[in-house]
């Protein structure tokens, strides 16, 4: 049985996102009939902003959800009961929670872009990092090695190993130059929704020079479905090895 855990980041945000509303109506409590509770409002939206800040959706919403019931609950008439009279107030409630949720969505729409541009800067320090040891003379079997970690990093593989001189060799599936990957009955294979191919290994040949160095012998970790950005990254650092490979030597294709 899988146990569902919340990172400790996102478990923070939701306590905070229960909680500061709450704390933020109840310090204004004393004050509430000497200003627009529509100034009230406002203050608990930047304590919405703050949380959703995180980009955790759950917490940005709690928030959203807390600031609306306490601000009910403390700051409109009448008070302390969950009971609202004006509809000026009711609009204001509404608002402060449409409000809390669009912000919210703004924040993890943010949160995923900064993921995937740190990634892809992840990904293209992979591709420089290959090219600059194939560039700088590092011996062909330590860039293979180095490629196999990139690679079982970038694709989620349990593990990875190169042959030299071996292409369909136990008719694996295999990845093609367009991230696209086919099975040994040379059907293309659905990664996104599928995953790697089960029961096999899965290739993805090494050329260079117009020459067939070797492949790339994959088998995916549990649950592995790289995204074809990932696996369009794979090919381009077996690209580096097979530069790598074609000035050094050639293997005649097997």
């Amino acid at each position: 049985m899988q146990t569902w855990r919340i990172p400790r980041r996102d478990g923070v945000a939701i306590l905070a996102g229960l909680a500061a509303p709450l704390v933020l109506a109840a310090i204004l409590v004393p004050f509430r009939a000497s200003f627009p509770n529509t100034d009230a409002a406002l203050a608990l939206i930047l304590v919405v902003v703050a949380v959703a800040a995180n980009g955790y959706r759950l917490a940005g919403i709690l928030a959203a959800v807390s600031a609306a019931v306490w601000f009910d609950f403390f700051l409109t008439r009448p008070y302390e009961r969950f009971t609202i009279t004006r509809r000026e107030d009711i609009e204001t409630t509404l608002l402060l929670l449409v409000i809390g949720v669009a912000i919210t969505e703004i924040a993890v729409w943010g949160r995923r872009q900064h993921t995937a541009a740190s990634r892809r800067a992840g990904y293209l320090d992979g591709i420089h990092a290959a090219a600059q040891a194939a560039a700088s003379g590092t011996s062909p079997s330590a860039l293979i090695e180095q490629v196999a970690s990139q690679l079982t990093r970038v694709l989620s593989l349990e593990s990875c190993r190169f042959q030299y001189g071996a292409a369909g060799l136990g008719r694996p599936a295999r990845m093609q130059h367009d991230g696209t990957v086919i099975t040994a009955q040379q059907r293309p294979w659905d990664m996104d929704g599928a995953g790697f191919p089960p029961g096999t290994e899965t290739e993805l040949l090494v050329e260079g020079g117009g020459v067939f160095q070797g492949r790339f012998l994959m088998t995916p970790g549990p649950g592995a479905r790289p995204t074809l950005e990932q696996r369009l990254l794979a090919v381009a650092l077996a690209d580096q090895v097979g530069a790598a490979l074609a000035t050094s030597h050639a293997v005649g294709q097997g």
